[in-house]
C-alpha cells in the first residue's frame, strides 16, 4: 500500500511539474513576443491533450481551475474601490442591456435550427451572452490595459453578465429537468441577496475588511487575505453566484496599504493557478466531437466576434475609437460559464451536439478574442487616412 502511494505520488508530481514546464515555455514565448499567453497556454493544452493527456484526478483539475478564475478577479478587483464599482455599475446597465440584446440571440436562433427545440435554444443562448471573466481579466492585466479608460466599464459588463448567471443558472437548470421553478426562482432570489449583502460590505465597510486583513507579517496577512478570499468564493457559490464574483467583491473591499501588500503576495499564485485553468480547459475538450458541429461553429465563432465587438464598441461610448476597440475585443473570448452551461445540458443527456459546438465556440473565441485585442490600436489607425504608413512606422 506504501508503495502504490509512492508511485502515485511520483506520478502526480511527474505530470504537475511536466505541466509547469510546458506552462513555462509558453510564459517565455509570450514575454519575448509580447503577446497575451492565454492563446499559448490554450494550444499547449490541446496539443498535450490529444497526445498524452494528464491522468491527473478531475477533482483536482476542478479545484486548481477554480482557484485559478478566483485570484484572477480578486486581483483585478484590488484595482478598484468600491465607490469605482458602484458608479461603473450605474452607468453600465446601458451597455448590459445592450449586450444581452446582441448576444443572446444568435445562439438562440442558430439553437432552434439545429432543432435543440426551446430548451436547446436558451442553453445555446447562454453560452453565445456570456464572456470569459478570467480570459478578460488575464488579458487586461497581460497587456497592462487595467488603468485604461475602458477598462472600469469593461469590468462593469463583466460583472453584470456573471449576476446574470445567478438568474440564468438555476432557470435553465429546471427548464433541462423539467421542474421545481417556485425554487429556482427561490434560489436565484437568495444567491443575488448574498451578493448585495457583499457588495454592500465592501461598499460601506470596506475599512473594516481591510484593518481585520491586515498584518505586518507577510505570512499573516497571505493566511489572512487567502482564508478570506476562499471563504467568500465559497459562500457566493454555495448559492450559484460564480466564485469569481466572490472574489472579485473582497477585492474591491481591500484597500490601502493592505491592498497593495495583497497584490504583491498573491500576484505569483495568480500566475501559476491562472495558466493551469487555461491550460487543463482545453487538455478537457475533445477534439474528436467538434468535427459534425464544425460548420455552425465557425458561424458561430464570426457572428460572435462580430456582436462582442459592437457591444463593447457601443458600452464604451464616448471614449476614442481605440478605446472603443479594445473593449470590444476583450469581450470576444467565451469560457468558464460557457462550459458550465453546456456541462448543465450533457449531464440533463442532452444532445451532445450542443457541448461539441459550444466547445468549439470557446476554443474558438479564447484563441481569437486576445489575439484581436493586442492588435486593436494598430487596425484603427489602419482604418484612418494614412493609417497603414503609421503602423508601419510604430512596428
Amino acid at each position: 500500500m506504501i508503495l502504490a502511494a509512492t508511485q502515485d505520488a511520483a506520478r502526480l508530481f511527474l505530470e504537475l511539474g511536466t505541466v509547469t514546464v510546458v506552462l513555462a515555455v509558453g510564459a517565455r514565448l509570450a514575454a519575448r513576443t509580447g503577446f497575451s499567453s492565454i492563446p499559448l497556454y490554450l494550444v499547449a493544452g490541446i496539443v498535450l491533450g490529444a497526445l498524452a493527456p494528464p491522468a491527473l484526478d478531475d477533482a483536482l483539475v476542478t479545484t486548481v481551475s477554480e482557484v485559478g478564475i478566483v485570484l484572477l478577479l480578486f486581483t483585478l478587483g484590488l484595482e478598484y474601490s468600491a465607490l469605482e464599482l458602484a458608479s461603473g455599475l450605474r452607468g453600465g446597465v446601458r451597455g448590459g442591456i445592450v449586450d444581452l440584446a446582441l448576444n443572446f440571440p444568435p445562439g438562440f436562433a442558430i439553437g432552434l435550427l439545429m432543432g435543440w427545440g426551446l430548451v436547446g435554444a436558451l442553453v445555446l443562448g447562454g453560452i453565445t451572452y456570456v464572456s470569459s471573466s478570467g480570459i478578460v481579466a488575464k488579458v487586461v492585466s497581460d497587456l497592462g490595459r487595467v488603468t485604461k479608460p475602458e477598462t472600469p466599464g469593461l469590468l462593469s459588463l463583466l460583472v453584470l453578465e456573471d449576476l446574470a448567471m445567478a438568474l440564468y443558472l438555476p432557470l435553465v437548470g429546471v427548464a433541462l429537468i423539467g421542474s421545481g421553478v417556485s425554487k429556482a426562482i427561490a434560489s436565484a432570489a437568495v444567491a443575488l441577496a448574498v451578493v448585495g449583502l457583499i457588495f454592500l460590505l465592501a461598499l460601506r465597510h470596506g475599512d473594516l475588511v481591510s484593518r481585520a486583513v491586515w498584518h505586518e507579517s507577510d505570512e499573516v496577512l497571505v493566511l489572512s487575505t487567502m482564508g478570506a478570499l476562499l471563504l467568500v468564493a465559497g459562500l457566493t457559490e454555495h448559492v450559484h453566484v460564480s466564485a469569481a464574483v466572490g472574489g472579485f467583491l473582497l477585492g474591491i473591499a481591500l484597500s490601502g496599504p493592505v491592498a497593495d501588500r495583497a497584490r504583491i503576495l498573491v500576484w505569483p499564485m495568480r500566475d501559476l493557478f491562472a495558466a493551469m485553468f487555461f491550460f487543463f480547459f482545453a487538455v478537457g475538450i475533445d477534439l474528436g466531437d467538434i468535427p459534425p458541429v464544425l460548420v455552425p461553429g465557425i458561424a458561430l465563432i464570426a457572428i460572435s466576434c462580430v456582436v462582442k465587438t459592437a457591444t463593447g464598441w457601443i458600452a464604451a461610448a464616448g471614449l476614442d475609437p481605440e478605446a472603443r476597440l479594445r473593449a470590444g475585443t476583450a469581450l470576444i473570448a467565451h469560457g468558464e460559464f460557457s462550459i458550465v452551461i453546456a456541462g448543465l445540458a450533457v449531464s440533463s443527456n442532452f444532445d451532445p451536439g450542443l457541448a461539441a459546438l459550444a466547445a468549439t465556440l470557446v476554443l474558438g473565441t479564447a484563441l481569437l478574442g486576445p489575439l484581436a485585442t493586442h492588435y486593436a490600436d494598430d487596425l484603427v489607425r489602419l482604418l484612418q487616412p494614412g493609417g497603414a504608413t503609421t503602423a508601419v512606422q510604430r512596428r
